[in-house]
């Protein structure tokens, strides 16, 4: 479909909105981590289900936008979609006990597991290629700055009033949204009628649900216990059954036959290397400062805002550097910023100034403004038109759900660390915790920076 300029970008701006409104909760219950398990008498590891169920639902629920996107138009899918989140947000806000809360929060992730896809694929349909780079960079201050500067907002907003205005706070974002979708949201598809794999669906689900859980327990038993090991097993299982399937599949659920594709591929693997530390580093830093330095959330939000302003004002120009430059000095370079922010975690203590900490994040900030929405443009240049769909699902999916993994597995770090270096299993985190964390993230991000470095090629797209 055609639009002009003017539709273009009014559609543009709508699902921006969309996205500033639904990633802001992604993270943002990170700051809140501390006074939410106060209130309804929950551990960390408990706890930290409310960012790694969000974006395992979310991560599941990827897939199943491209079916969608072709079966519905694009303004009636993504009003459902938000109406979905809304939804949520009520009933998370209003939650009396944890599994209410944790409920509201599958709920809302459900939701925003179609906007974002949604959002990248009608991008990279109704603008030309010479204007993807800057467009996707703007868009990045949505689906990559919002969750990092969610946590900054968080935690002044808990210290005036409480964590549930957060909520309150987001819906009226969305209630917004919904008023100008109804006015300016153009359709850019033409629906048409395809069947849906459900059995794709649910062994994805279950796939990824065991291997999660599994991940979640590290640390509290043997690798072979009914804790870990069997949860792990029966993922694992029904991933491959899912992949064969796919495999297999004429008009598979997920096409993962584009992995082919090498350039896409270090793509997806950079974006989940990427995702695996971004999602540990925002639970875990909050904990740090509130739990272990014994800092106020506001003071943990100030501490946390620098990064995250610079990180907002770096995405559109990364977006046009990758335009005229290309993609591979993005990515070394951020990859290399990133390891070197996890390293200068690693010998922290109760005691280190609050302005060193400060400057560690900005670093973590700057290195991930510098590769989330540029890899991911470059990825998805690599596939042909009629790819976009499964390619953005795929991808998507993927780095969402490694983000999941990554706080929980580094979660489950730190609390097998603290217990051992501390004596009591209820103490929330300790900085032997901390340190012995982030030094395993360092390592991730290492193997991140060698396949940047290695094998992201040198021409500009």
């Amino acid at each position: 479909m055609n639009l002009s300029n003017r539709e273009r970008n009014l559609t543009f701006a709508v699902l921006l909105i969309s996205s500033i409104g639904t990633s802001l909760l992604q993270t943002a219950l990170t700051t809140a981590l501390p006074s939410i398990m106060k209130d309804f008498g929950v551990t960390a590891s408990t706890a930290q289900w409310l960012t790694s169920i969000y974006s395992l639902a979310m991560g599941v629920m990827v897939p199943a936008t491209a079916y969608l996107m072709k079966r519905f138009p694009t303004k009636k899918l993504f009003l459902w979609a938000v109406l979905l989140f809304a939804a949520g947000t009520v009933l998370s806000m209003t939650a009396p006990v944890f599994p209410v809360m944790l409920s509201g929060r599958i709920i809302q992730a459900v939701g925003n597991g179609m906007v974002l896809p949604m959002t990248q694929v009608v991008v990279l349909t109704i603008y030309p290629e010479e204007q993807r780079g800057s467009v996707m960079g703007i868009y990045g201050l949505a689906a990559g700055a919002a969750p990092v500067v969610a946590p900054t907002i968080a935690g002044v907003i808990i210290d005036i009033w409480s964590w549930r205005a957060i909520f309150a706070i987001v819906l009226v974002i969305v209630a917004v949204d919904i008023l100008m979708a109804l006015k300016y949201m153009r359709t850019v598809n033409k629906p048409e009628k395809v069947s849906f794999d459900f059995l794709s669906m649910c062994l994805c689900a279950v796939g990824f649900c065991g291997l999660l859980i599994g991940a979640g327990n590290i640390g509290r038993g043997s690798f072979f216990s009914t804790q870990i090991g069997l949860p792990i097993t029966v993922g694992a299982l029904a991933l491959i059954l899912f992949s064969t399937r796919q495999l297999k599949s004429k008009e598979p659920f997920l096409e993962l036959r584009i992995l082919k594709v090498k350039d896409y591929f270090l793509a997806v693997v950079i974006s989940m290397l990427l995702y695996a530390v971004m999602m540990a580093g925002s639970t875990l830093f909050p904990i740090y400062i509130q739990t272990v330095c014994q800092r106020s959330a506001a003071v943990s939000g100030l501490i946390m805002m620098p990064g995250s302003l610079i990180m907002a004002v770096i995405s559109p120009f990364a977006g046009r550097f990758f335009d005229r430059f290309g993609i591979r000095r993005l990515v070394v370079w951020g990859s290399a910023l990133q390891m070197i922010s996890c390293l200068g975690v690693v010998f922290v203590n109760e005691s280190t100034p609050a302005l060193y900490i400060a400057a560690v994040y900005i670093v973590r900030l700057i290195s991930i403004g510098l590769i989330m929405m540029p890899i991911v443009t470059w990825g998805m240049m690599r596939l042909g038109p009629e790819k976009t769909a499964h390619g953005t699902a795929l991808l998507t999916s993927l780095r969402t759900i490694s983000g999941a993994f990554g706080s929980a597995i580094f979660v489950a770090v730190m609390t097998g660390v603290t217990g051992m270096t501390s004596g009591s299993l209820e103490v929330t985190a300790n900085a032997a915790g901390i340190d012995v964390t982030f030094g395993a993230m360092a390592a991730v991000a290492l193997l991140q920076f060698i396949l940047a470095a290695l094998f992201v090629g040198r021409k500009k797209h």
